[in-house]
């Protein structure tokens, strides 16, 4: 037995979200005194790769393929099953991203593993049972899983485990796979992203709006908010619906789920679909006039009161605090 996790890159760099998953895997790893394999497909410089080695891989495998150069779901999901394969792993980790949530379920298939997608803590082992907690009911509840199959894989939401550093003397190797020409059917020919904006999946703090907000012209101190916290925006789904924000930053049920350290809600009421998407936040922070607003049944700190007279006060005092630091 072995583990076996998926370390995604962005432009040739990897997030916080994947050292969150190379040390999921390697407590996984931990638990069963096996080894901890991760494995890299695209162009990543070779310090980017030797960096996993930081938080537990004994060994990282490096995918470096023309064809692979960009995101090929099909294609990418059969280099994982083969690298799970060649290494002996009955655990796949993959960190639940917009690719891993494709990818998880047909490396699951390819493996004939039982899988766990959404999951936000380590699995409990003893007695020979592998149960994982995970998100169920789009984010409404979280539900115990068994999985009873010889091989798993396991879809970790993003800031749900924390980074740890466990420096090994990992060895980087080429890992050299055949692909076939109907894994490249459907084809991700290009990926626009925003150069000065904080991804909204990747992100440990968002601020948020709603209508209460009452137009796009009063979006600008939520945006002078994020960017003094170094925050994503977002908005709920009234909003991108009416034309107000971008339906990239819709957070919801039927939008983006995120799962950030902090997570500022200003005048949203906070109905059940928002909050489905948002139920994974670790602290929730309330802002609307309307004390009955069901937002505050979940949230962590409210403040009753007007957005237009609170945010500016937050924002002065966190220039004032950050002038101060």
């Amino acid at each position: 037995m072995s583990v076996l996790v998926y370390a995604e890159n962005t432009g040739g760099k990897f997030k916080k979200s994947v050292y969150e998953a190379v040390s999921y895997a390697r407590a996984i790893a931990n638990q069963n005194n096996t080894t901890l394999t991760a494995i890299s497909i695209g162009d990543v410089s070779s310090d980017e790769l030797s960096a996993l080695g930081n938080y537990g891989a004994h060994k990282i495998l490096n995918v470096s393929n023309g064809q692979l150069k960009n995101f090929v779901n099909q294609a990418y999901a059969a280099v994982l099953a083969k690298a799970a394969e060649a290494e002996q792993a009955d655990v796949v980790v993959i960190s639940n991203t917009f690719s891993g949530r494709g990818l998880a379920p047909r490396v699951a298939v390819k493996l004939s593993a039982g899988i766990a997608d959404g999951a936000v803590s380590l699995p409990e082992t003893a007695d020979g049972k592998f149960i994982v907690k995970k998100t169920a009911f789009s984010g409404k509840a979280f539900a115990m899983v068994q999985l009873t199959s010889v091989n798993i894989v396991i879809a970790l939401i993003p800031n749900s485990y924390k980074v740890i550093e466990n420096i090994t003397n990992a060895v980087t190797e080429d890992f050299l796979v055949e692909t076939k020409e109907s894994d490249f059917k459907a084809m991700l020919k290009e990926i626009i992203k925003s150069a000065d904006k904080v991804s909204l999946p990747d992100a440990e703090i968002v601020v948020s709006g709603g209508r209460g907000l009452k137009g796009p012209e009063n979006w600008g101190m939520i945006e002078e908010l994020a960017g003094l916290l170094g925050a994503a925006t977002a908005c709920s789904k009234p909003v991108s619906d009416a034309g107000w924000r971008s339906h990239s930053e819709h957070v919801g049920q039927t939008g983006i789920a995120v799962s950030p350290n902090l997570y500022i809600a200003i005048g949203i009421s906070g109905a059940i679909q928002h909050l489905a998407g948002i139920s994974s936040s670790k602290v929730i922070v309330v802002i609307n006039k309307d004390a009955e607003a069901p937002f505050y049944k979940v949230a962590d700190y409210g403040i009753v009161g007007d957005a237009f007279e609170i945010v500016p006060k937050l924002i002065d005092a966190v220039k004032a605090y950050k002038a101060s630091a």
